[in-house]
């Protein structure tokens, strides 16, 4: 009973919730018996609230009893990411600095998914201040893969990824700067959605102006993602960019039918990037999946040119501007990949930030032309498949040396730049059995067109039916 219910999918448990064929109580009951069983293979769980889950679950159960009206996610589950605040629940961040943090208030994006139902059981573990797509920290340790426990589960929303493939949650929140929600579901064989900057309002935010930062969704298949991002979207006056569109336009399953659609494929993001043999070899017959879906394949890229500027230098600085107070108030606690990065947003001159505007607003303008003619980029989501889980970053791909913990990323980084929702879908298995991810992007605001082309791949292909083996109870 208990594998029934944690991999069902979220859509599937939630309809059976509100229909009274299994109650809240059983539900929670089940995923944290999982968590029991297997999270300490894992490490992606890292707070659970055994009675308090319980008790939300009992009145979740009472209020369907007395014919109240229910949220979407009424009764499921979810452990909200350890850098998201949570009201009276740790917030750690990875870090021994937030060991024993615990908020007075909800994050806007944790107040959305508790009001829609859903019920807090804990929390997942992120990398030390979720900096950099391997999750470990000083605090809880690494997260392992559950494909391959000696191989990382990306970051830096690693925990939620692998609680996803673990069965230990059916639906996910994370967040995305450089890949952190795309890395952790393309190692997990989960599904990974990076919106359009403002489409999940942030709140509180340091930088609300920030567009390389943004929340979103996770789950086991793309119509849990639609659904949870449901939840998460809708504009919120305290954000100035937030997008007007409710969340409701997203909640149904999106259409399968792709004949028609103008596809664009790039296997190293038009030269630019390194990528593994390994990622290559899965993700190039996955294209030939789309056009017999009836969609029209051309080889082709939007001008990248500057992307790794405007990153770098827009990444450093809202790493100096968010952590270097604390730097100066605590040498010696924070990583060393950590302190880099904030150094390097120190040495930024005005003319530095000028020349990252100037080429972010070309590659912006270049971006519109692309999607004007074609409607979605298909690319690798990762440049490698998951790597040992005891070394920071890979050091090589492809042959080529990585020189800091950012260099690898760049085939999610450099699509972050475009404003585009990105989709991690899973895509296959290598020979040895590690799971690759196929990126998925819509030109910005274009969330229900990545989710469409995302879904009918999915039911073409099933390749996230495939569960890590060595995970049964």
């Amino acid at each position: 009973m208990t594998d029934e219910i944690t991999y069902a999918s979220a859509t599937e448990l939630a309809a059976r919730i509100r229909k009274r064929e299994v109650s809240a109580r059983e539900v929670v009951q089940a995923h944290l018996d999982r968590i029991e069983d297997v999270n300490s293979q894992v490490n992606a769980v890292v707070t659970v609230d055994h009675a308090g889950a319980l008790a939300a679950a009992r009145d979740a159960d009472e209020r369907l009893v007395r014919g109240r009206e229910v949220g979407p996610l009424h009764g499921l589950p979810i452990a909200f990411k350890d850098t998201h605040l949570t009201r009276g629940m740790r917030t750690t961040h990875g870090s021994p600095l937030f060991a024993d943090h615990v908020p007075d208030e909800d994050e806007l994006l944790v107040e959305r998914v508790q009001a829609a139902g859903a019920i807090r059981i804990g929390k997942t573990n992120v990398p030390e201040f979720a900096a950099g797509s391997h999750t470990f920290n000083p605090v809880f340790g690494a997260t392992r893969n559950p494909y391959d426990r000696s191989r990382s589960a990306g970051g830096s929303s690693g925990g939620a990824a692998a609680a996803l493939a673990a069965g230990l949650q059916p639906l996910a929140d994370g967040s995305d700067m450089g890949g952190s929600l795309r890395n952790p579901a393309s190692f997990c064989n989960v599904v990974g959605l990076r919106p359009t900057p403002g489409r999940v309002p942030s709140h509180p935010a340091s930088d609300p102006w920030d567009t390389l930062a943004v929340a979103g969704p996770m789950g086991r298949t793309v119509a849990d993602v639609a659904l949870l991002l449901s939840v998460m979207a809708g504009p919120d006056p305290r954000c100035p960019l937030s997008l007007d569109t409710p969340g409701s336009a997203f909640r149904a399953p999106p259409a399968a039918d792709l004949r028609g659609l103008r596809v664009a494929w790039t296997p190293d993001l038009g030269g630019r990037v390194p990528v593994d043999p390994e990622v290559t070899a899965v993700l190039e017959p996955q294209v030939r999946v789309f056009e017999e879906l009836g969609c029209r394949v051309t080889e082709d890229c939007p001008d990248l040119d500057g992307a790794e500027d405007v990153f770098r230098t827009r990444r450093a600085q809202l790493f100096a501007q968010g952590l270097g107070e604390l730097l100066d108030e605590h040498p010696g606690a924070l990583k060393p990949s950590l302190v880099w990065n904030i150094e390097e947003g120190r040495k930024l001159t005005g003319p530095d930030l000028a020349r990252a505007t100037a080429a972010h607003a070309r590659i912006h303008l270049a971006a519109t032309d692309f999607f004007s003619r074609y409607d979605v980029l298909l690319a690798p989501v990762s440049q490698v498949v998951p790597f040992d889980a005891e070394v920071e970053y890979p050091r090589l791909v492809a042959g080529e040396e990585q020189h800091t913990y950012l260099d690898w990323m760049r085939s999610a980084y450099f699509v972050t730049v475009l404003g585009a929702p990105a989709l991690s879908v899973p895509a296959g298995f290598t020979p040895g059995g590690l799971p690759v991810g196929l990126q998925v992007v819509a030109a910005p605001r274009a969330e229900l067109t990545a989710l469409r082309a995302a879904h009918a791949y999915e039911a073409a292909t099933g390749h996230g039916l495939r569960r890590p083996a060595l995970l049964h109870s």
